[in-house]
């Protein structure tokens, strides 16, 4: 096979080690560079996404708040506030949380360092075009679809409604039939229906629901019309991924690869443990000679832009905007590999022309776009800090890596 990289994207799957550990890395590369990274270590999985059978051990009143265990040990921040109709089990049906109930929770966000990770009464549960949940029992439509898309996916999926659960259109979805649509949220109701039919019998800290491993939730939430193929040189990751490709994305299957060249290595072709080494660097080079520093701190991302070596012969106005253009372009990749999230500061060189610093906006907010997590481009601050907020999903690349020092 040929192994390198194509215009539309691959997808990586690899067993490296780091710091002595051997580590899962998935890689997403688009023109030959990468755009995605994530790793986890065989010692434990991520919680995001699990469901647990979680017992209250105590009510916070002051914060409107209880503190669930999940696991020996394992304490979760459940919002009161947010989580209005607790699903309890078998042992109490309804009435208000008290130390000791016992009901089904969900990790909806990991801890972060000092954090507890937060927990939700509103189940989910993904596939690659819906989101099917216990929570909001109403219809919801990905905010990057189309307009038209919108409308017809809206129409064929209100019918599937019931006062059960709620559905959440994907981007994905676009495109897809009807029967594609039908086929998926009956996959999703039926693992809804065994989690709270089942899980009422079993004992408090029990993991009732596994989320995929990060790998290969990474493969359902790819743009579909933009992945072409899927390649690991591993025999173990490739039965798995055979295995879940098959049980519920069978129209990816086709683009799984098994590399089995022992030289050159799949590492070697791609570059991965220097992609990798090099989102988990403070400093960015840009081709110009220019460079970014990107500092996370515990409230936000910082990220300054620096002239560097540029040794550009054009005016200063020109040479600034051209260095602002060159790294807007390349924050907005860096934002989707690192998983940066939250709240997000970049500094960018002064331009006094008014019409420059428009141009700059517009060029970030198109590069943003293509990042599938939902990111926002706030505005330009009156001291000319550009302000971005990107959804937490999972933890950042840096959190991962950390985790498996």
């Amino acid at each position: 096979m040929d192994p390198s990289p194509q215009k539309n994207g691959t997808l990586l799957i690899t067993k490296l080690k780091r710091n002595g550990q051997e580590q899962i890395v998935s890689a997403f590369y688009e023109d030959a560079k990468a755009v995605e990274l994530s790793c986890t270590t065989f010692r434990k999985g991520p919680l995001l996404g699990n469901i647990y059978v979680g017992k209250v051990k105590n009510i916070v009143p002051s914060i409107e708040a209880a503190f669930v265990e999940i696991e020996e040990g394992i304490l979760g921040y459940y919002s009161l506030k947010d989580n209005k109709d607790p699903i309890f089990t078998g042992r109490k049906k309804e009435g208000k949380l008290s130390p000791g109930d016992e009901l089904f929770v969900q990790v909806s966000r990991e801890a972060v360092k000092t954090k507890a990770p937060t927990l939700t009464c509103g189940l989910s549960f993904p596939g690659k075009y819906l989101v099917l949940t216990t929570g909001k029992k109403e219809l919801g439509l990905s905010s990057k679809l189309s307009s038209e898309e919108k409308i017809r996916l809206k129409a064929l999926a209100k019918p599937f409604l019931t006062n059960d659960y709620g559905i959440i259109v994907r981007t994905n979805a676009a495109g897809v039939s009807g029967e594609e649509l039908q086929g998926e949220l009956e996959r999703l109701s039926r693992a809804c229906r065994e989690v709270l039919t089942f899980g009422a019998h079993y004992a408090p800290f029990s993991l009732v629901y596994r989320e995929l491993p990060s790998y290969a939730a990474g493969i359902r939430s790819l743009p579909k019309d933009r992945l072409s193929r899927i390649i690991t040189d591993d025999p173990k990751l490739y039965s798995s991924l055979e295995e879940y490709l098959s049980s519920k994305q069978p129209e990816d299957l086709d683009k799984l690869v098994l590399y089995q060249e022992e030289r050159p290595s799949l590492d070697s072709v791609y570059g991965i443990t220097r992609a990798l080494e090099g989102a988990l660097k403070a400093r960015v080079w840009l081709k110009s000679g220019a460079y970014l520093v990107i500092e996370p701190t515990e409230a936000l991302t910082v990220i300054d832009v620096n002239t560097g070596k540029y040794d550009g012969h054009k005016k200063p106005a020109d040479t600034f905007r051209k260095i602002n253009l060159e790294a807007a372009r390349e924050i907005a990749r860096q934002l989707r590999l690192r998983n940066l999230s939250g709240i997000i500061l970049a500094d960018f060189i002064d331009m006094e022309d008014p019409k420059d610093r428009e141009e700059l906006m517009e060029v970030l907010a198109q590069a943003l776009k293509e990042d599938p997590v939902k990111t926002v481009l706030v505005d330009m601050t009156p001291l000319g800090l550009v302000e971005i907020t990107r959804k937490k999903v999972r933890k950042s690349l840096r959190e991962q890596a950390e985790e498996s020092a």
